[in-house]
């Protein structure tokens, strides 16, 4: 069954005891979706009805024009019918089959013609050829998830799920395969939907973010608006901050450092590798900028921009306060003292400069 709909709609409603799951998500057709929140705010629930591995008591669930679930036609496509690929925080390997055997399970699913993602492509993209004739007992944490998602992808699903894939993994396993979950949002046309409680993974992967939090929807948009927000708790905590997309603009060979521009003006950051034109994403957390009446000339501080004050707001610390900050377009946030913010009048509209103490780069 059709509609003329774009992109995913998802109107769920699912009651466990001591827990109820009610969302309204509106995510693009296209790129990394995550579903953020802590530990039993219903992500993987959530993940779940969109399988259909759960079947809500009433919902609507319509992707990319398909409609899967419509409750009020007591319409439901059951999981195996729907075109899917999950992967899950343990790769579930099948134990008796090689890493060639695995793939094949998953290839096989797909009828020829309607293979949108062909056996060179998959393992190309996760970096997994060598390890084709090993058995899985003898593949690392990081190699069984590429593993795992490249059988994922050979079932050419229209919609990829991801349940905290990295989860397992130790930090320099995660480190490992972030660039290969890079790579799919580069070169595939495969909507993703990433569910995860770890801020850094979602300001490196995501595009969209829905915020959830025992059950509800909290907030949802662009990645970068949404984590400019003062009104939502994630603000609140120390991983408060921003994600501005860049270029590389030049390189100071002699001082070994990179330019990045954007919309809201310039940074350096140490020397990348990448040729002018590429483009990078980097962090900036509002416990990493200062703010100050005038550019300074005396300080240690590179990265200064010219900002206008947009909001104020109470941090979660009564001697503290939020500043979201309006960089030509680019959204800032910072966080300073209540005292600070009265002797420089900080206030909505005011004119200011940031200092940027550390930029972050994801990638």
């Amino acid at each position: 069954m059709n509609n003329n709909l774009s992109g995913i709609h998802a109107q769920l409603r699912l009651a466990h005891p001591g827990f109820a799951l009610d969302v309204d998500v509106k995510l693009p057709g296209r790129g990394v979706s995550a579903l953020f929140g802590p530990s039993g705010s219903g992500k993987t629930s959530c993940l779940r009805c969109i399988a259909g591995l759960e079947r809500s008591s009433t919902g609507t669930l319509v992707v990319n024009g398909d409609c899967w679930q419509d409750s009020s036609r007591q319409w439901f496509v059951p999981p195996h019918q729907r075109p899917i690929g999950y992967v899950f925080q343990d790769a579930n390997l099948f134990a008796h089959l090689s890493v060639k055997g695995n793939l094949e399970f998953g290839i096989k699913r797909v009828q020829s013609q309607d293979r949108r993602v062909v056996w060179d492509q998959a393992v190309e993209l996760l970096g997994i050829e060598h390890l084709l004739d090993r058995m899985p007992e003898r593949l690392s944490g990081g190699e069984r998830q590429r593993v795992g998602i490249a059988r994922a992808l050979l079932t050419s699903p229209r919609l990829l799920l991801m349940d905290e894939p990295l989860a397992a993994l130790d930090v320099k396993r995660k480190q490992e395969i972030l660039p290969y979950l890079e790579r799919l949002h580069d070169e595939l046309d495969i909507p993703l939907l990433y569910v995860s409680h770890a801020p850094d993974e979602v300001a490196r992967l995501a595009d969209h973010l829905v915020l959830l939090d025992e059950g509800q929807v909290v907030a949802q948009g662009p990645l970068h608006e949404t984590l400019a927000r003062l009104d939502l708790p994630t603000a609140f905590g120390e991983d408060a901050g921003v994600v501005i997309e860049s270029e590389i603009a030049g390189h100071d060979t002699d001082y070994h450092l990179t330019r990045l521009t954007f919309q809201g003006g310039d940074v350096l950051v140490a020397q990348r590798s990448e040729a002018v034109g590429h483009r990078l994403r980097f962090r900036v957390h509002a416990r990493d900028v200062s703010l100050t009446l005038e550019r300074a000339g005396d300080t240690s501080i590179s990265n200064l921009l010219p900002v206008r004050v947009a909001e104020v707001v109470t941090a979660d610390t009564p001697a503290h306060v939020l500043v979201r900050l309006d960089a030509q377009g680019t959204p800032l946030l910072a966080r300073i003292t209540r005292r600070s913010a009265d002797q420089l009048g900080v206030t909505e509209g005011k004119a200011l400069w940031a200092q940027i103490k550390t930029v972050a780069l994801l990638g």
